[in-house]
């Protein structure tokens, strides 16, 4: 059997399986193969209803997989692109807030590991971080935080 002929319930497990899907990201994938309206909406529907789909465990896996390289901003985006309720993700957008400087600070660490030398360096270093994500007050916090340190020894 080809990959042309698997139903639209067959491609979707076969997404499930390598990732959580949301239903939004589903729907978008899936919609060129749609041979008859409302084809794959049953499809979802039936998926979504023994549990295949389920938006909590997408969220959670973004999470888990982003949250420890990317800052709040950069982890909403991706939440939002898949097409998930906008009260959770504000939610858990909240909740990574309260640990971005730490995340930053760590990512900071793991690339650079000691403070600018000089402005281009500094420069490089908040470009970097900013563009994962955290916010501009964690990012001068942590490049100026750690030179700070440093001078004070």
């Amino acid at each position: 059997m080809g990959f042309d002929q698997i139903s639209l319930k067959g491609r979707a497990l076969r997404l499930l399986a390598g990732r959580e899907h949301s239903r939004a990201e589903l729907q978008r994938k899936l919609s060129p193969h749609e041979t008859e309206p409302g084809e794959l909406a049953r499809a979802l529907d039936e998926l979504q209803a023994k549990g295949f789909i389920n938006e909590q465990r997408v969220l959670e896996s973004v999470l888990h997989r982003r949250a420890t390289r990317l800052g709040a901003a950069r982890v909403r985006q991706e939440l939002q692109a898949k097409g998930l309720d906008p009260q959770a993700v504000a939610d858990a957008v909240a909740g990574l807030q309260e640990t971005e400087e730490v995340r930053a600070r760590e990512v900071w660490r793991k690339k650079f590991g000691e403070p600018p030398q000089d402005a281009a360096e500094h420069g490089r270093q908040v470009r970097f971080l900013l563009t994962r994500g955290f916010s501009a007050a964690a990012v001068r916090r942590v490049v100026r935080g750690r030179a700070g340190d440093e001078d004070e020894t």
